[in-house]
């Protein structure tokens, strides 16, 4: 395959937060070109196992090939959000480590013909998973001018999120959209140059999350993967922009809290418990050297909750 696959992001640090157990059983929910599997793998027992997911044909396909010298695996095409029934169906459960990598892989930009990237032309796609019906077209010329002002307000946290979706509908009306220099000149129209690239970016994203349903399957999946950990097993989370960060803080932050009784009961009544740990208290990022060398990192934050609590099967 003549993509390229890029080094991933903060590898030393998910190793050394995620791998608790080097017999254990991990998952990497986002398996894209095999790059943090293969730092998970190495570090691995031989009796260690892990499991890649991934919802594109050809991640799974480049990442089976570069880790086929790795008898202990088990690579499965699928969203993350089913990560449940990966590991119900492999029976690999529970598990002691979980791994996120969120976004859209450098890989995936780079090819234009998958519609990700705003730099060179291509079709309106941005589907992670080709076998899915609705791509970025669909949602462009279909949505409702209202639809289309809350994707680019809610994902994309677009200031001018009106006057563009106004544009896209008056654009639309006398030909449908088809590719992504249509949506760039829709976007310059409104934007100018002066702000053009941070606008464009903010718009793909917001379409990309769209097709995708990438928000609501992250808040889904990390409940499963919760539910899938054992005592002691740990969920890492890269994130890339303040609205995945976010859903991950909070999720954390809810399964650590205790007593969820108003402050002025005298006594707990509620019997709630926390269920996971923050094994650090701020996000982990990457050193300038890592940034230098892999500008991906530069926005990069590392999440890590460790569970406290006993698997229930």
């Amino acid at each position: 395959m003549g993509y390229g696959f890029h080094e991933p992001v903060l590898g030393r640090e998910v190793v050394e937060y995620l791998v608790i157990d080097r017999r254990g059983k991990y998952v990497d929910c986002t398996l894209g070109g095999g790059g943090h599997s293969q730092l998970i793998l190495e570090f691995l027992e031989n009796d260690g196992f892990l499991i890649g997911l991934d919802a594109d044909t050809e991640a799974i396909q480049y990442a089976s090939q570069r880790l086929q010298r790795f008898p202990n695996t088990h690579f499965r095409q699928t969203f993350y959000d089913q990560i449940d029934v990966a590991l119900y169906e492999a029976d690999k459960y529970p598990v002691q480590g979980i791994l996120f990598d969120l976004g859209v892989s450098s890989w995936q930009i780079d090819v234009d013909e998958r519609g990700f990237s705003y730099q060179n032309d291509g079709p309106l796609d941005m589907r992670m998973d080709q076998r899915q019906s609705q791509n970025a077209a669909d949602v462009l010329n279909n949505y409702t001018q209202d639809q289309l002002e809350h994707i680019f307000r809610e994902f994309g946290e677009e200031r001018h999120w009106r006057a563009i979706a106004r544009e896209v509908v008056r654009t639309r009306s006398s030909q449908s959209l088809k590719n992504t220099k249509e949506l760039v000149k829709i976007v310059r129209s409104v934007i100018g140059e002066r702000h053009l690239n941070k606008s464009l970016a903010r718009i793909f994203q917001a379409i990309r999350i769209e097709v995708n349903r990438e928000l609501e399957r992250l808040e889904f999946a990390l409940e499963s993967s919760f539910q899938m950990l054992d005592k002691g097993g740990r969920i890492a989370v890269i994130s890339y922009h303040s609205l995945e960060d976010r859903i991950v803080k909070n999720f954390f932050k809810e399964k650590e809290r205790d007593c969820i009784c108003p402050p002025e009961f005298p006594t707990c009544v509620c019997d709630k418990v926390s269920e996971m740990r923050l094994v650090t208290r701020k996000p982990v990022t990457a050193s300038a050297e890592e940034v230098k060398n892999n500008q991906r990192a530069r926005s990069a934050k590392l999440r890590i909750a460790e569970k406290t609590i006993a698997f229930k099967g």
